[in-house]
């Protein structure tokens, strides 16, 4: 690692080859604008939607993104690669070879398959580097949300009735899902976010255009029981120790929180901040959100979803995202805020916790 004295270089990375691909360009450009520049040497590193690790030239070119108009990540012309060193790693010109840069520290704001599944994570802690967010197990846990409701199940954390299909398996009948789960039902990707393949279903009709759409996506989708009830969110941070922050609350004006309702519609749902529960709301919501992230292995930081329903204010778990957007409207630095820590110092608290993880790490024996 860098001296005391020294800038720590840290490597933003966004992009990549999800559905996602424009969400994780803004997060990523807020991101770099935030990171303090006497404190740190900014590396910004582009994936393209084909997969390929490209070097952005300047935080003037990122800063041109925008959701309703993402800058072309294809357009810059240096491929790099992470690789490891006999002294910890660096980001190379894939063309020639020759370093661009020394590492310290990755921010892989990459949100869904490839970036948020424990894909880039694994090759992270294979190479040496720390990075922020969950590891490669609460990485994939979280992302797979049948193994989450599983692991959440078998932890005696509340969630509602769900229902997983294969594409090779012949799906359930309309009639099956409405007498297991009742109608309406969701049914969604299970390893996607955003709200990105996401259906309300109510009929026949729409249960085979949902089942097309949503597998588009994935191999497996998942069909949840509808809970009518207030969108409750909470944001966990920490290694050690996990802290959870007051809790805020989603006010959908459509009929779900959908992609254009989260990022494109600016009256696409209100937000309460802090949600308005009682002090025992209040306190069931963070204590379950850091159980979900102990029962997940989710370190580091993670926002865990609820629904309190509102016949009986009955909690329960809906998911779980271990990179949560980092948009000027996104709820888990503003939940965050809730906590006293602004834009910036969260930041550092993220990338000083990656440090130490992977301090302590290293220091384990890897030999008998």
């Amino acid at each position: 690692m860098t001296g005391a004295k020294s800038k720590i270089k840290i490597a933003v990375l966004c992009g990549g080859q999800s559905a996602e691909h424009d969400v994780s360009l803004a997060s990523g450009k807020n991101i770099a604008d935030a990171l303090d520049k006497n404190k740190y040497t900014v590396t910004l590193v582009g994936i393209d939607r084909t997969g390929i690790m490209r070097l952005i030239p300047s935080l003037e070119e990122l800063r041109k993104t925008a959701l309703d108009k993402p800058i072309d990540v294809a357009q810059f012309e240096t491929q790099v690669a992470l690789i490891r060193r006999d002294r910890g790693a660096s980001l190379i010109d894939v063309k020639n070879g020759n370093s661009i840069s020394e590492i310290d520290v990755v921010f892989p704001i990459l949100h869904g398959p490839y970036g948020e599944d424990g894909t880039i994570q694994g090759y992270l802690k294979f190479i040496g580097l720390p990075f922020v967010g969950p590891s490669i197990l609460g990485s994939a846990a979280g992302m797979d949300k049948d193994v989450t409701k599983r692991l959440l199940r078998d932890a005696d954390i509340r969630i509602g009735k769900f229902k997983v299909v294969r594409r090779h398996d012949a799906p359930p009948t309309f009639q099956e899902v409405k007498a297991e789960l009742g109608t309406p039902f969701f049914l969604k990707p299970v390893n996607m976010g955003s709200s990105i393949g996401v259906s309300k279903v109510l009929d026949e009709k729409k249960y085979q255009s949902a089942l097309r759409e949503a597998f588009q996506y994935d191999t497996k989708v998942i069909l949840e029981e509808f809970i009518d009830g207030r969108e409750i969110e909470c944001a966990v941070i920490g290694y050690k120790k996990l802290e959870a922050s007051p809790p805020g609350e989603i006010i959908p004006h459509h009929d779900f929180y959908s992609y254009e309702a989260k990022y494109l519609d600016e009256n696409g749902a209100g937000l309460e901040l802090p949600a308005k529960l009682t002090e025992t709301q209040i306190r069931e919501v963070r204590e379950t959100a850091v159980k979900v992230c102990q029962a997940l292995e989710c370190h580091g930081l993670s926002r865990v979803d609820f629904f309190l329903r509102k016949k009986d204010g009955v909690l329960f778990v809906n998911e779980i995202n271990t990179m949560p957007g980092f948009t000027k409207i996104s709820m888990y630095p503003k939940m965050m805020g809730l906590t006293g820590r602004d834009y910036s110092s969260l930041i550092d608290e993220l990338i000083s916790l990656a440090i130490q993880r992977r301090e302590e790490e290293a220091a384990l024996k890897v030999n008998a």
